[in-house]
């Protein structure tokens, strides 16, 4: 059964306490309010590895609450921050009431006093060694930042912060967006050069690099959004089609290079 299944069916027994149980419960508890009582009665989370189900509904939980923090970062929630959210929720392809929650919790992160911290240390410790889970996390919430068409330098400062908390030094998550930014390029309608530049910066690799290192390059992001892989290391199965996505990016971005290697 589905984390959704279980949820559904009132097994909370995989939702355990802390920020994101509070967040969960209340953007839940209109549509199940006997059982989400027995989720705020359960006992904190611990520090070990979580089963794949509760850490699939914590990456829900968190992906959508911080979708809405990083949105308000700047003092405005743009039309294209809740285009991008829409577009994440209709790639998921949610029923309604799944929907209303991700809504619920996208407006929760909104608010004043959301408890930033304290749910990224919780979201840590259930993704426990989940590394390539918690790249994903971080490629959804800063493709939030730059749905507008640029970061400013709250949002920055915010996506740094939040970077730190999940383990990321400043210069690593400093290249980890630059990898996002040729992800933009290389899917835009840009010219030639600008998408050939983008995927090579998609693939963290530098144009005059050898065919081998380029194919080991190739694969180590192929191997990281791996969308089975990162199912089983407790990706919802509803955002599968964003990981696809993503290879799909990939994929392209190498055979592009190679097209004009040869």
């Amino acid at each position: 059964m589905s984390w959704w299944g279980k949820v559904v069916g009132g097994t909370f027994g995989f939702m355990l306490g802390g920020p994101l149980g509070a967040l969960m419960g209340a953007s839940l508890g209109n549509y199940f309010d006997g059982g989400i009582e027995g989720a705020r009665r359960g006992p904190a989370l611990g520090l070990g590895l979580g089963d794949t189900e509760r850490v699939q509904s914590v990456f829900f939980t968190t992906t959508f609450a911080l979708m809405g923090y990083i949105a308000k970062a700047d003092g405005e929630v743009t039309a294209d921050e809740i285009a991008l959210t829409e577009q994440v929720i209709q790639q998921m392809h949610l029923g309604s009431v799944q929907r209303k929650v991700a809504i619920k919790l996208f407006n929760a992160g909104k608010k004043d006093g959301f408890p930033v911290h304290e749910v990224l240390a919780q979201f840590k410790r259930e993704c426990f060694r989940r590394r390539n889970l918690i790249q994903m996390f971080l490629e959804i919430v800063t493709a939030t930042a730059f749905a507008d068409g640029r970061m400013d330098s709250r949002e920055q400062r915010i996506l740094e912060g939040i970077a730190a908390d999940l383990g990321y030094s400043k210069a690593d998550y400093a290249q980890f967006r630059s990898r996002l930014s040729g992800q933009a390029h290389f899917a835009s309608d840009e010219s030639v050069e600008d998408k050939l530049q983008g995927a090579y910066t998609l693939l963290d690799c530098k144009p005059g690099v050898g065919a081998a290192e380029l194919k080991k390059a190739y694969r180590r992001q192929m191997n990281q959004h791996h969308p089975d892989k990162l199912v089983a290391k407790g990706l919802p199965e509803e955002m599968i089609d964003l990981a696809t996505r993503k290879t799909q990016d990939i994929k392209a971005a190498y055979e592009l290079i190679k097209l004009h290697r040869d």
